[in-house]
C-alpha cells in the first residue's frame, strides 16, 4: 500500500482514500507527493 503526503497540510494519505476521490480528506488540496525513503550511504574502502 502506497503512502502519500499532502503538499499543502503535510498529512499522510493512504492510497485507499484516493480511490474514493482525488482530494486530501483534511484540506481538500489536490496536490500530493510520495515521500522518499531514507537512503543508507556506504563508503567504499
Amino acid at each position: 500500500m502506497a503512502e502519500y503526503k499532502c503538499f499543502k497540510c503535510g498529512n499522510e494519505i493512504k492510497s485507499e482514500d484516493l480511490k474514493k476521490r482525488f482530494k486530501c480528506p483534511h484540506c481538500d488540496s489536490k496536490i500530493f507527493f510520495k515521500p522518499r525513503r531514507k537512503v543508507k550511504v556506504v563508503k567504499a574502502e
